[in-house]
């Protein structure tokens, strides 16, 4: 299986390392390989992408903020996930690494994206103001960019190998690769989920625009289950809802800062430049003050 190249492994006692995304690696227990593995443990590291680039440097303390968020938004969601405890067959997480790995079953995951919008913005804004669509599902005429949509839309996109492009997919293509039953079940609990968090989000002052969720099939009871990273602020967009209604739309929790500079600063042609001190210590300080808000 191919993967993120520049990723150095850990010695991570009991455990083999199998496999790096952009921001993820995978251990499985000694002996045994990724395919098979019944229990997996994914490593949230400082590693940052965006425009399908890991860039350089790192940012400070990010596997552990991530992976305290993901954690703490499983706890508060109605469905099943990923998490799992240690067993006699399976090690247990090593201290040195403890705040930024989950122990996880290995599913057997779907190829697919699930992404919800609540709100116009970032390539959304960009279709709407072209065709008046998001991800060809037709929108109201006169909206803004960072307007509330009427409701929640559901906008699943294939996801590519490492290295290349997600592919934005209708339903009915969704429908095409995994099943009829399998799709509607990705759209409803996709949809379930948003609208808890959004909930819970708003308690908080805090406007969830939109995030992606990825589910697997667990090999031992073929439920539907909840994987990956959930909710965080690498795969969500996260605005102050004060700020919001100040007018002032877009005061995001996320890496939109490290977006909105390469975007300023790259062609998005070749290596993407290095950030610079100021963007790295912005954007921790932007995943700090969501946990603050979020978790307390």
């Amino acid at each position: 299986m191919a993967g993120y190249a520049g990723a150095a492994a850990l010695d991570v006692p009991g455990w083999a390392h199998a496999y790096s995304g952009k921001v993820r690696d995978l251990y499985v227990p000694v002996g045994e390989a990724l395919s098979t593995a019944p229990r997996i443990l994914v490593v949230a590291s400082d590693r940052i992408s965006a425009f399908d680039h890991v860039l350089e440097p790192a940012i400070p303390g990010k596997g552990e903020l991530l992976t305290r968020l993901s954690t703490w938004w499983f706890a508060q969601l109605p469905v099943p996930n990923h998490l799992r405890e240690a067993s006699e067959t399976t090690p247990s997480i090593p201290p040195v690494i403890a705040n930024r790995a989950m122990l996880v079953a290995n599913l057997d995951m779907f190829p697919i994206e699930c992404v919800v919008r609540g709100y116009l913005s970032g390539s959304g804004w960009l279709e709407y103001q072209e065709s008046q669509t998001v991800c060809g599902i037709a929108l109201p005429a006169g909206l803004s960019n960072g307007d509330q949509l009427p409701e929640p839309i559901y906008t699943p996109a294939y996801k590519a190998p490492v290295g290349e492009h997600d592919e934005n997919i209708t339903f009915e293509r969704t429908v095409e690769l995994i099943g009829e039953t399998d799709a509607r079940a990705l759209r409803d609990l996709s949809l379930e989920v948003f609208a808890r968090a959004s909930a819970l989000a708003a308690e908080r002052g805090v406007i969830l625009a939109d995030t992606k969720f990825e589910f697997g099939r667990d090999r031992e009871t073929g439920v539907i289950t909840l994987a990956d990273e959930v909710l965080t602020s690498d795969s969500s967009r996260y605005w102050d809802a004060d700020a919001y209604a100040r007018g002032e739309r877009e005061q995001s929790f996320d890496k939109q800062i490290v977006r909105n500079w390469l975007s300023a600063n790259w062609d998005k042609h070749g290596t993407p430049p290095a950030l610079p001190a100021a963007i790295v210590e912005q954007t921790a300080a932007r995943y700090r003050e969501l946990i603050e808000r979020l978790v307390g």
